[in-house]
């Protein structure tokens, strides 16, 4: 079996060199994948919020409440969708009063009783969307127990799907409109490009300042006018003409005032006034903070106006972040009490709120309730979740050994943008009911957003400063050792989940989503509390999964049912021998249940030796010879037998180096192309007691994450084995022929 043609395998290209397919793999990777960071959109607050499962809650009878039974409201946005192909996506609904919904002008679902009598209920849509923009209404109808719905995605964790602002008037802000109600139910729909004002109908939430909120000043309209509050004001000048007259800046001020270019006070005045300055005509961005303070008692205005520099000047403003839905020049950051001021270089850090944690200030814009968020509109880059940890630990493991700097930084700066966020991201999921970045780190309910990712943030720790590292370390570790469901005996296991079957079950995967985390954490922190409870959980996982017969794993127990399932699926047998190494190579010798664990460890690779494929490569059902060949869970036996020999765990390591050089062979030859595309990764996975959902239902993934990093940590371990092998064989050849 192939995944592609031979001609266009990797080894035909490569050939034996394990350096080559490593760097072909990660530099694809990076390039599918580049440094991003993440997108700000101002966000309206008086719009839907979200709930904790990042469905937008329609309450329509609090946002109308004059409106008459039998009316009629429509909510309004659009979607992007970067598939070139149309696909459909994974949503849910729970319906407060009858709702029809239109995709792209195309009516595409209409509720029925059973939705409308149970509100509560959740029901799955699988809402097709094209390429592009996709253009979404949904129109509901009032009735006197209910207005409106909850909408949005189906999947939180793998897609916490946002919802952007279509019409032309205020394109690209997150969130939903809606409309006025509306009694005729031919009322024509809305639709891409169109104006507010040409569909007839009001919208909301409002969008602009009335006259007299104008009047009251930039930073009166945004903030109030209570007196001794400051507020400050960023923007940047671009001085585009290196010759010309010196920059002018005019304007007024209404309160006190300081200005500050490049962190140098330019200007300063206790009460209000005229700003006339002069500024030396330097080439190049230039960042301008502007300080106020409100120093009257009853003032009616507050704030400052700097002009235009002019068309023909050769300077101009602009927004020190783009700001997707905003025109605006200036982010504004306050109020704060004179005890509470931050710091002026403090002022341009993004990444965090300001004026103290309790007071939570962040950035604004001069529009009505206004604020910025970030998003994370990446697929990969930035965002946190377990496939992606085993990938980022692959890149910085392949980056050291290839002596390829740029794969660590990569994977360093990937990690340290959701760290250094980690606290805004906890404060935006409890402002606004669901974070717009780090989804499962703002939201950690399972091992699944701690171990895996959390681990490899910790051996980024050791090569690198990783801002917020160690907050974001001691939060996951809190988690683990006091939320997370044990059973009796301490065994981690799922009580709850996003999903009704993953409830009272125990998963051999989640030995990954631990282990690894607590044994680097006990290194960190030196509390071997830490590494007792990952010593445990593989002796306590054991003794629920482990089928002694074949030497191999069950994937997972079901509590409800009171049994293993008896499926020893490839991945998940995978991640049970790849931690096992991980932990044996991180426990002292003298430790009193090393030989049980290495026993184990030995026991485990010999089952697994005798189901390997005779293409070199594991099974997706390991002991089906019928089912897929599976490149992830091959990886991993590749990486623990490599390691394994390499560190003398293996008495006999002969059939074991066979299994390396065999089970490396195939990676490259069937399922590694020569672009580094990585074939034959089974995709996320559910359970079954029967092998055949396995087999037939759970298929595999093109470039999925689940693989891609643990094959450069196999490509890794196969690399430092052929050395010691090449080393070895050497210094016999050395020693036989008598010379010292």
């Amino acid at each position: 079996m192939s995944y592609f043609h031979e001609r266009e395998s990797i080894a035909s290209r490569a050939h034996d060199s394990i350096e080559d397919v490593l760097s072909t793999i990660a530099q694809r990777y990076i390039g599918d994948n580049p440094k991003q960071s993440f997108l700000f959109r101002a966000f309206n607050e008086e719009g839907f919020r979200r709930l904790s499962d990042y469905r937008y809650e329609m309450n329509l009878n609090e946002r109308l409440p004059d409106a008459p039974s039998g009316s009629y409201a429509f909510i309004w946005g659009k979607l992007w969708s970067q598939n070139p192909n149309e696909i459909k996506l994974n949503m849910s609904l729970s319906c407060y009063s009858p709702v029809t919904i239109y995709v792209n002008g195309e009516q595409f679902f209409k509720s029925d009783l059973h939705q409308e009598l149970f509100p509560k209920r959740r029901w799955p849509l699988a809402v097709p969307v094209k390429y592009g923009w996709n253009d979404i209404v949904l129109q509901f109808v009032k009735t006197d127990v209910g207005f409106g719905g909850v909408f949005g995605t189906g999947s939180f964790k793998n897609f916490p799907l946002h919802f952007i602002n279509p019409s032309s008037d205020r394109d690209d802000q997150e969130g939903w409109l809606y409309s006025e109600f509306f009694t005729n139910p031919e009322q024509e729909l809305p639709c891409l490009g169109v104006k507010e004002k040409d569909t007839g109908l009001a919208w909301y939430p409002r969008q602009s300042w009335t006259k007299d909120e104008l009047e009251q000043g930039v930073f009166g309209r945004i903030y109030g006018l209570e007196k001794g509050q400051t507020a400050y004001a960023w923007s940047t000048f671009q001085v585009k003409q290196p010759e010309g007259k010196p920059v002018r800046i005019k304007g007024r001020h209404d309160g006190a005032l300081t200005l500050y270019v490049d962190g140098e006070e330019i200007y300063a005045s206790g009460a209000s006034g005229e700003v006339d300055l002069k500024l030396p005509r330097v080439f190049g961005v230039h960042q301008l903070i502007v300080k106020g303070t409100n120093t009257e008692e009853g003032t009616k205005r507050w704030g400052f106006e700097l002009k235009d520099f002019g068309k023909n000047s050769g300077v101009s403003w602009s927004s020190p972040y783009p700001i997707a839905g905003s025109q605006d020049s200036w982010l504004y950051l306050g109020p704060f009490d004179a005890s509470a001021e931050p710091q002026l270089n403090s002022i341009q850090e993004v990444n965090r709120l300001h004026g103290g944690e309790s007071a939570g200030v962040y950035y604004r814009v001069d529009l009505p309730k206004t604020t910025i968020r970030p998003y994370l509109e990446s697929t990969h880059y930035g965002k946190w979740n377990y496939p992606l940890g085993v990938t980022l630990l692959g890149l910085m493991q392949t980056g050291l050994e290839l002596g390829e700097e740029s794969y660590v930084r990569y994977a360093v700066e990937h990690i340290s943008l959701s760290t250094s966020f980690d606290k805004y991201g906890l404060w935006d999921r409890e402002t606004y009911g669901a974070a717009g970045i780090n989804n499962q780190l703002s939201a950690i309910d399972s091992l699944d957003d701690c171990g895996s990712f959390g681990a490899t943030m910790l051996f980024a720790m050791e090569q690198a400063s990783i801002p917020g590292g160690r907050e974001t370390a001691d939060r996951i570790a809190k988690y683990m050792t006091e939320d997370q469901e044990r059973l009796p005996d301490g065994a981690f296991f799922r009580r709850r989940g996003a999903a009704e079957m993953r409830q009272e079950t125990m998963w051999c995967d989640d030995l990954y989503m631990s282990t690894p985390f607590l044994t680097r954490y006990a290194k960190l922190t030196g509390d071997s509390s830490y590494l007792e409870d990952a010593v445990q959980q593989f002796l306590l996982f054991k003794k629920y999964l482990y089928i002694p017969e074949l030497k191999i794993m069950s994937h997972v127990y079901d509590f409800v049912r009171g049994s293993a399932t008896g499926i020893p699926w490839g991945r998940g047998n995978g991640w049970v021998l790849f931690s096992l190494t991980e932990l044996l190579s991180m426990l002292p010798e003298t430790h009193e249940k090393r030989s049980e664990l290495l026993a184990f460890y030995r026991n485990l690779c010999e089952g697994y030796l005798a189901l390997q494929g005779e293409n070199g490569l594991w099974h997706q059902v390991l002991n089906r010879p019928d089912s897929y060949e599976e490149s992830s869970c091959t990886s991993m036996f590749i990486y623990a037998y490599a390691k394994g020999i390499r560190l003398g765990w293996l008495e006999d390591a002969n059939p074991y180096v066979d299994a390396v050089l065999r089970g490396w062979e195939g990676l490259t030859r069937i399922a590694i192309d020569y672009k580094g595309n990585i074939y034959g990764v089974c995709r996320g996975s559910g359970y079954s007691f029967t092998a055949l959902y396995y087999k037939d239902d759970l298929g595999w993934n093109l470039n999925d994450t689940h693989g891609i990093g643990i094959v450069l940590l196999a490509g890794v371990e196969a690399l430092r084995l052929k050395v010691a092998l090449m080393e070895s064989a050497d210094t016999d050849a050395y020693a036989v022929s008598g010379q010292h």
